[in-house]
């Protein structure tokens, strides 16, 4: 009789933990509610930090950037990458995206790769939800998850289908620390936010982590962190820098002869395979 009991009483519970798994959770709109406020995203950010790039096929180190972040609310963004041989600015503002590449503007897009600090720039819920819903994250769609022993609410998708784009929030602390930027059978994009760390009442991972089909492609490692430091007022400004750098142009022109139109391809196309 005791045995039966027991066998009752561990099944009851097992039961209860898998209804709890499935059990009302908050809708989208709220958790991201609760997501930017527990962010506490200052008006101002400077990151310094590493970016590590890991070789597809064997999983080696394949190379180092130096990369330096200015975040300004709302939603303005710059990034600037430097290494041995290439040098690229990119800034994100008023919705417009703007590349400089070696010293040249470059219609560069936007790639899967880049919006991992999405989570961090926008703020705003109504923004950030916007945002999601562009890259495919249907967040009136939540449950309740698990990853690597952690629970936590899930945007986008039915757990566990991890097919689909979808943001991970720590359940307690509601700060996001898993993105599936691209989930499809021939590409997994997954993003880890790592190493949570809070300054002034604003939190921001040091390290990320990014994953293709389950393998580490790139890491970044947070150096140093300012918060509300002071930016020189053109910093952002997209029309002076265009005034300061050349259109990149793929063809003869009148001011430069073929060669240097080649060579100016090669170093963009260089970094694109650095930076794809």
């Amino acid at each position: 009789m005791r045995k039966s009991l027991a066998i009752f009483f561990c099944l009851a519970i097992l039961g209860f933990q898998s209804t709890c798994l499935f059990a009302y959770v908050l809708p989208g709109p709220f958790l991201l509610e609760l997501m930017t406020k527990n962010l506490g995203i200052a008006n101002r950010l400077l990151i310094t930090q590493k970016l590590v790039l890991y070789d597809d096929t064997s999983g080696m180190r394949s190379n180092e950037l130096s990369e330096t972040l200015k975040f300004m609310s709302p939603e303005t963004f710059r990034s600037d990458i430097v290494s041995e041989n290439i040098q690229r600015i990119r800034i994100l503002s008023d919705k417009i995206v703007f590349t400089v590449i070696d010293g040249k503007i470059s219609d560069e897009p936007e790639n899967s790769y880049d919006h991992y600090k999405d989570l961090i720039l926008f703020g705003s819920r109504e923004r950030l939800q916007e945002r999601l819903s562009d890259l495919g994250v249907d967040v009136k769609v939540t449950s309740l998850g698990r990853f690597q022993g952690k629970l936590a609410y899930v945007l986008g998708a039915q757990y566990p289908d991890e097919t689909l784009p979808q943001v991970w929030l720590d359940k307690k602390t509601f700060l996001p620390f898993r993105w599936i930027i691209t989930g499809n059978e021939t590409q997994n994009l997954e993003v880890l936010y790592l190493n949570w760390k809070k300054l002034n009442h604003t939190w921001y991972p040091m390290h990320i982590e990014f994953l293709s089909n389950g393998n580490l492609v790139r890491e970044i490692h947070v150096k140093n962190i300012e918060v509300n430091p002071a930016f020189k007022a053109d910093v952002f400004d997209i029309q002076k820098l265009k005034s300061l750098y050349p259109q990149y142009v793929p063809a003869e022109s009148k001011n430069g002869s073929k060669e240097e139109m080649d060579e100016v391809q090669k170093t963009i196309e260089e970094f694109k395979k650095i930076y794809k």
